[in-house]
């Protein structure tokens, strides 16, 4: 749709359209990586912001050259956004192997096992006792950094970013099936926690 477009107005009008589109998909890519140290000071819709305006401003080289469906190549955008604010506020000027990951050719922040533990507590039972949940909450972290950070990341891209299992493997960089099976054993694991809350999980 947006080669089509011959006129440049039009074409950025388009192009919010489809950004706000794919924002949900965005900003849980965003809140999932956000490093909780820079939280207080930095909103998911801040990063979101500075995406739109980077990817806003480099639309026309993107265009005579698209190298990848407009969501991945917006995902790139986002996660060089946040890979920089990460660095800019808590000093970190080399890239570090234990906090980064390659999605799409380009290292970006690792999903936090904070959030991703807060995410899953959130969509399965919630137990009654605050007690319950903190206990909860602390053994699916243990559980989450005793797996490879591939797997946590194929979690995040297919549980709460929504992206198919293909969308996902070439994220990442990896073949589809091996994105589907690493999905299924990090879930399967996963659920074992989840099933120990009061009432269970369903479909566990």
């Amino acid at each position: 749709m947006l080669l089509a477009c011959s006129g440049g107005e039009d074409k950025q009008k388009l192009f919010a359209e489809l950004f706000t589109r794919h924002r949900n998909k965005l900003r849980a890519m965003v809140s999932l990586r956000l490093d909780r140290r820079v939280q207080a000071r930095v909103d998911p819709s801040d990063v979101l912001q500075d995406a739109y305006l980077e990817a806003s401003r480099r639309l026309e080289e993107y265009l005579k050259d698209p190298c990848m469906p407009l969501l991945p190549w917006l995902r790139r955008v986002t996660g060089q956004k946040l890979q920089e604010l990460h660095r800019f506020h808590l000093g970190l000027r080399k890239r570090s192997a234990s906090r980064e990951i390659s999605i799409h050719g380009v290292s970006v922040p690792h999903t936090t096992t904070q959030a991703l533990a807060r995410e899953l507590l959130a969509h399965g039972p919630s137990p009654s006792a605050v007690a319950v949940q903190a206990e909860l909450r602390e053994r699916l972290e243990k559980a989450l950094e005793q797996m490879e950070a591939t797997d946590r990341e194929i979690v995040a891209l297919r549980h709460f970013e929504q992206l198919s299992s293909s969308e996902a493997a070439e994220a990442l960089g990896i073949k589809k099936e091996a994105a589907r099976k690493r999905y299924l054993r990090a879930m399967k694991k996963l659920g074992n926690v989840l099933a120990e809350m009061p009432g269970g999980m369903e479909g566990s």
